[in-house]
């Protein structure tokens, strides 16, 4: 993937109200952050890319997400399979323990609600970051302010 010279994990910074505590060493290191709107859900964004012989490649994104919509890991599932254009009876998900909640995964993507309204959305290019480094990558991010992630996340 990268050089020996890179770190195993680097600090993400925070976003919308959640420290994302590591993202996997030897992503791409151009960094972007947005804010968009979709279906009520707002939406912060931020995108770790790489410069490719084709343009640029997206490592990493990790999206806050705010939405009254949101109300449990269900509706979260549905907004994200019409959000991403998945076929919700032809997407594989996994459970994992996020703090004191439960999150879904697959290869490429994590999902948990920090609380009704408030998610947490972590997408990995699977040719630059394995699942082990996803569910890391997840399990790292926090709501400010809080070590181990049990607390709920500030609105």
């Amino acid at each position: 993937m990268t050089g020996v010279s890179e770190p195993a994990t680097r600090d993400g910074g925070v976003l919308d109200g959640f420290h994302l505590r590591q993202v996997p060493g030897g992503i791409g290191t151009e960094i972007s952050d947005f804010a968009s709107e979709w279906e009520d859900v707002r939406s912060a964004t931020r995108v770790w890319e790489r410069q490719t012989d084709d343009g640029y490649r997206v490592d990493l994104r990790v999206h806050v997400l705010r939405g009254d919509r949101l109300t449990d890991l269900s509706a979260l599932r549905e907004f994200l399979a019409e959000y991403h254009e998945r076929d919700p009876a032809d997407w594989p998900l996994t459970e994992f323990p996020h703090g004191d909640t439960t999150g879904l995964h697959d290869d490429s993507q994590a999902f948990w609600l920090a609380e009704p309204g408030v998610a947490v959305n972590v997408l990995v290019d699977p040719a630059q970051v394995d699942r082990g480094q996803l569910l890391a990558t997840a399990l790292a991010v926090v709501a400010v302010g809080e070590r181990d992630g049990s607390s709920r996340s500030p609105r």
